[in-house]
């Protein structure tokens, strides 16, 4: 493994605040791998054998039931994830694949759980990660089950729009169908919300949005810090 890629891990929140000896013996059988685009990495119901931290590249998390898929979050990189499964031992509740070509490392998990145990630094670090992904889940769920689809898109567009800048004219983060299976949407059905936000001023053409009318689109999306 790089020192780069090393010094990145020690830098993420997770592991920030561990002492030295206890990051290093937890590096010392992780290693980083390359990985193409479309390869699942993680299956639900598998054991997780690895924590893994995204160096660089995109990656899906999704679930599977009767033969249907929904997109749970993209993680970008610098972070690790699926941590809950590695510290309770336990089977995969997601289904991991990447979107793009990855870099990562793969930390075991019983080297993962040792250093809970003994690190209490990282333990309550740990602690807070697990717990910011949880209220995450639930910010997202309530939004999913409060909000009927235009608004989902209305203030997942907003959201876009101020991670620009209030640039009223941006490049979609993830492609249509990524963006429908998040918002808990068909592509059919996000198409259909799409062209019924042109009353509010917004314009889509491929991966491109703009907002004509930031105003009105906040007033029917609605922001709430409970929920956004």
């Amino acid at each position: 493994m790089y020192d780069d890629e090393l010094q990145e891990i020690r830098d993420l929140q997770l592991f920030r605040n561990m002492a030295t000896p206890s990051f290093d013996s937890l590096m010392q059988a992780a290693y980083s791998q390359d990985f193409p685009a479309e390869l699942q990495l993680v299956r639900q119901g598998a054991r997780a054998n690895f924590l893994h931290v995204l160096v660089s590249g995109r990656v899906e998390l999704f679930a599977e039931w009767s033969g249907q898929q929904t997109t749970m979050a993209i993680v970008e990189p610098v972070t690790s994830f699926i941590l809950a499964a590695c510290l309770r031992d336990a089977p995969h509740l997601m289904s991991a694949r990447t979107l793009q070509p990855c870099k990562m490392v793969l930390i075991p998990a019983a080297d993962v759980r040792a250093a809970f145990r003994r690190d209490t630094d990282f333990a309550v670090d740990a602690a807070g990660e697990l717990a910011e992904s949880y209220r995450s889940m639930v910010r997202h769920t309530k939004s999913l089950k409060l909000r009927n689809a235009r608004e989902r898109l209305a203030a997942f567009l907003l959201r876009q729009s101020e991670a620009h800048g209030g640039s009223p004219g941006f490049r979609l983060p993830h492609e249509k169908r990524l963006v429908a299976s998040y918002l808990g949407m068909t592509p059919e059905s996000l198409s259909r919300a799409f062209r019924s936000l042109n009353e509010y001023g917004i314009y889509n053409k491929g991966v491109y949005v703009t907002i004509t009318d930031v105003e009105k689109l906040r007033a029917l999306a609605s922001p709430d810090s409970l929920i956004e």
